[in-house]
This record gives structure tokens, sequence and C-alpha cells, in this order.
């Protein structure tokens, strides 16, 4: 798909947005395409709320519009209500169903593929490119869809619940459904649903009791009983999960419900490298005392406040996370908080940036793996940072870079002086 953008054009000027803030009475969610050709915003009129892209009004007036954003084939998408009715609307296009309330709004991989949680007449169910499941729930929690686009799953709940009907509860009344068809085994709680990379299984969190966990695939749950357990993920290629799993030692990562690695105070967010041979997870090895570990290995830098969710490199040698540290921790526990206290950067490979931020991205590597770009907040505007160094300039707003397909180019959408500009620069301009 980037094969397709424009990498030659160095500057376009897409759009005045300070031109849309004057001739709107609102403007929020600006939000510009993937390849940057195109921004859209919700903007209110004297008619009612509606989308506005490069300059031009969708035809549709509507009382809330939310949730704006792009699909890879850069067209706007939004969820849209009138008169006390919800849809989704496409390119200014909406769907004939109409709805209560929607939520949820998950986008496929191809593109084309949109589902959302939806409830009609106090019921709940699901709806995929306008075609709602038949089955019907008293409540639905959470959506994923399938690696192919073809299935959803959801959280369902299949019994009725009156207040205070604790007893009932306690015999399950939750499970997952999968295109509408719904697990043959009731639960107490059921969250966090995800395909297998053929789309022909799904795992999900499982409650057994008030103090019992495992984790559920195709509807069985594991063997062994957990004190807790966070969201499974499978293995590439295989109907193998790995989940973070809690016993009397501690939190552990477990493979088909067997411990693999050694015991943390905490374990959460793994993620496998894109050629499956590696496992990296975020991991506390004490209070205030957070890294990543690799098979089980922690970094040897520790970071007191935060490490989010590690990202491997296409090739799988590198890793990266966001890390938070603060300079005094015990501020933090202080009436009155310094701004500056809390510092940001990216880790990679257990090495940290040098330079702190007031917040960062996530980072983005190349496709050769040789380089990390972000974007960063540095006294209330915001950088492109590559590779650990801040970029010459100051934007407004700033949304994340992406490098051209040959890695020697990175595509910046972002607000300077109060228009939109879409520029192509070479590593070394940044």
């Amino acid at each position: 798909m980037k094969e397709n953008w424009d990498w030659e054009t160095k500057n376009k000027v897409i759009a005045n947005i300070n031109e849309w803030k004057n001739k709107f009475i609102e403007v929020r969610e600006i939000t510009p395409s993937p390849d940057g050709e195109k921004v859209a915003a919700i903007v209110r009129t004297d008619e009612g709320v509606t989308v506005c892209e490069n300059g031009k009004l969708w035809e549709g007036r509507y009382d809330r519009v939310w949730g704006l954003r792009y699909n890879s084939l850069n067209q706007p998408l939004a969820l849209v209500t009138k008169d006390y009715e919800w849809t989704v609307a496409v390119d200014g296009q909406e769907w004939e169903n109409r709805y209560e309330f929607v939520w949820n709004f998950i986008l496929g991989s191809d593109g084309k593929t949109i589902a959302v949680n939806v409830k009609t007449m106090e019921q709940y169910s699901v709806a995929i490119n306008d075609v709602t499941w038949e089955q019907v729930f008293h409540q639905t929690r959470g959506l994923v869809l399938s690696p192919d686009n073809t299935k959803a799953a959801a959280p369902v709940q299949i019994e009725p619940l009156k207040e205070g009907e604790v007893s009932k509860f306690f015999e399950g009344i939750w499970s997952i459904a999968v295109n509408g068809q719904v697990w043959n085994k009731k639960f107490v709680n059921v969250w966090n649903p995800i395909f297998s990379s053929d789309s022909k299984h799904v795992a999900a969190e499982v409650r057994l009791s008030r103090t019992e966990y495992t984790i559920a695939v195709d509807g069985k749950p594991w063997d062994k009983i957990f004190n807790n357990v966070w969201e499974p993920l499978f293995l590439p290629g295989k109907n193998q999960v790995i989940a973070p799993v809690k016993t009397f030692k501690g939190w552990t990562l477990a493979l088909d419900g067997d411990p693999i690695w050694d015991y943390f105070t905490q374990v959460w967010h793994q993620k496998v490298s894109p050629d499956g041979n590696k496992i990296a997870a975020v991991v506390a090895t004490n209070i205030g005392e957070w890294t990543i570990a690799v098979d089980g290995i922690p970094w040897d830098r520790k970071f007191s406040d935060a490490v989010l969710e590690p990202v491997f490199s296409p090739d799988g040698r590198r890793i990266a996370a966001v890390v938070k540290e603060s300079k005094d921790p015990f501020e933090n526990i202080t009436l009155f908080k310094n701004p500056d206290n809390d510092r940001w950067s990216i880790a990679v490979d257990g090495k940290r940036w040098e330079q702190t931020f007031d917040m960062i991205w996530d980072p983005i590597f190349s496709s050769d793996g040789e380089h990390i770009v972000t974007k960063a907040e540095i006294d209330g505007k915001y950088y492109v940072v590559l590779d650990g160094k801040v970029g010459k300039e100051a934007y407004e707003a700033l949304w994340l870079p992406q490098f051209s397909p040959d890695n020697k180019k990175l595509l910046i959408r972002g607000i300077l002086n109060g228009k939109y500009v879409r520029k192509v620069l070479s590593l070394d301009e940044i």
C-alpha cells in the first residue's frame, strides 16, 4: 500500500485548520489519512454536526458524530446519530441499519470490514458490514475480528440476571459468541477473546468461581486453575496459547496451562516476534521495578513507573518499548506534583534513549529494523524523534510518522501555523 503513496513531493499544505475553526462553531477530532493526502474533522454547523474532509462537508447532518478515523483505504469513517438512532458512516455513506446505540468500532485488516457492538430494544448483538447477527443477547462486551476478517468474537451474557441474584451469577451467565454461535460452556466472567492466526480458534480469559481463573480455548478451559490470568495470545501458526497467570509463587507465563518462565511480581502484555522464535513481555521484578523480559530473561535496566507493551522489529532482532520514570518517585504521593517529575522515553534492547520527554508515543521500526521513529511532546509542542534524536521542527499537532518502503524517507503529518501539512523528508533532514 505504501508503495503507491507520493514519496517525492517534499511539502504539501492540505488544509487551513485555522480557517475551519473560524468557519465552524466547533472543530474536534482532527484526523489525517494514512497517506497524509487528506485530513478530516468533526465540525458543528448551524444545521448540525458532520465531517469536514479537506474543506468539503459530508451531506448528512447529525446530532452527534463520534470516533472519526480512516481505514487503510484512506476513507473516513465515523459513528453517527440522528433522532436517537445510531449507525456507521463510511465516506459519508450511512449503513441502512439503525440501532439504539453502537460502540466498539473495530476495523478489519483488509480496510473494508467494520464491526460494532449494537443495542436494539434492550437486546445486544454485533453488526459486521451492515449485517447484524441473528442472535441477540442480554449484554455484549468487547469485540474482536479474525485475521481473515470473516469472523467476529464477543463476550456475551446468555442468561438474564435480576438484581440480587448473586448465586445465579456465580453459576455462570457469560460465554463467547463467534459469528453469533455461543460456546457450549458458561462462565462467571469472560474477557478479551482473541483469534488464532488461521482464524479457526478463539481463546479468552475466563473466571470459574469467586477466586478461580484460567484460559478457555474454543470453550474448553485449561486443566490448570490460577489465582488470576491476563489476556491470552496464540503462537503464530499454531493452536497453542500463552497467557500470564498468577499462582501462589507469583506471576509467570504459561503455555497451554503449564508455566514456562520463572516467577515475577507481575507479567503482562506478552508479544511474539514475527518469526515466532521469541516471546517478550512486560514484567515487574519487584515493586517499582518494571522492565521487559525476553524468553523469561529480564533486561538489566529497570524503570520505576511504567513499561508499555514491547514492540518487535520486523526481523525480530530488536525490541523497543515506551518507559516512564520519575525524577523523585515519592513525589507522586504528594498533593502538589511537579509536572516535570514524570519523564517518558523509549528503551531499545534494554538501553533507554538519553533524552526524556513530557510524553512519548509508540515506537515504529523501519522494515529493516535499523531505525526507530516516534513522536514526543516537549513543553506543549510535538516533535518527530528518530533514533532518540529530536527533530528540528515543532508542531502544534503531530501524528505518528511513517517510513518509506526503502526506509530512506519519512512521511510527516502535522499542523504548523494552523495549517495541516504533509511532508516527506529524508532521514538526515529530520
